[in-house]
């Protein structure tokens, strides 16, 4: 059976099938030479396994971080991460891994914060000095923190084919997404010490630090709500 499964596999992406269809096919042959099992059993099984509602979460996450990108909530969690990291030595380097811890937790996907967060951050890092090069390479090492960062998409689709707790897996997902990130920023001021990386030289005063958290977290919800028709 095994042996069945590896050979129709193989000739199918020798002849161009997508990956996904090829595993499909293999499989959906292999049971119908066996013939211990009707066919039927396919349609069943693949019904069953999206009929859940925690799949549901899964193009929430992905349409809440569409929104982030195209809205002005990803400026706005920048400008909250260089107010709080932005004195930092490595100053656009240090506020691209907090951003990303930040922007991490709407979307739960390293591509949507990539996606998101690349376009903001790298043109401004390359205007102060940094390379093409370091720019992008922090902020794809940064924006895999989405995935540990809970609500992770990830973690989703592993509870749920596992068999494993969600909550649990958001809740195990927190303490190692801030370890990474806090990495990340020793990495990331390493770096600036030896490169001469600038960084804003006055730290934010607590009015702007204020100001800075209540743009992203405040301000466009209760933009919505005053403007919502009773």
């Amino acid at each position: 059976m095994l042996l069945t499964i590896a050979l129709v596999f193989v000739l199918l992406l020798l002849i161009g099938v997508p990956i996904g269809f090829g595993m499909g096919l293999a499989a959906t042959i292999a049971i119908w030479l066996d013939g211990s099992y009707p066919l039927l059993i396919i349609g069943h099984k693949m019904v069953n396994a999206i009929s859940s509602f925690s799949l549901v979460a899964v193009p929430l996450f992905i349409l809440a971080g569409a929104l982030a990108g195209e809205t002005s909530i990803a400026q706005r969690l920048v400008r909250f991460a260089d107010a709080i990291v932005g004195h930092i030595r490595g100053g656009l380097g240090q506020v691209n891994v907090a951003a990303s811890m930040f922007f991490g937790g709407i979307s739960g996907s390293a591509v949507a914060d990539t996606a998101a967060l690349g376009s903001l951050m790298v043109p401004p890092m390359e205007r102060q000095g940094y390379t093409r090069e370091d720019a992008g390479a922090i902020t794809i090492c940064s924006s895999t923190i989405g995935v540990l960062i809970p609500p992770s998409i990830p973690m989703v689709l592993y509870g749920i084919t596992v068999g494993e707790s969600v909550g649990q897996l958001f809740l195990a997902g927190i303490v190692p997404g801030l370890l990474v990130g806090l990495m990340l920023m020793a990495a990331v001021f390493t770096m600036a010490k030896r490169k001469k990386w600038p960084r804003r030289e006055q730290r934010a005063t607590r009015r702007e630090l204020w100001e800075s958290f209540k743009a992203p977290f405040f301000r466009c919800c209760f933009r919505s709500s005053c403007s919502a028709p009773l």
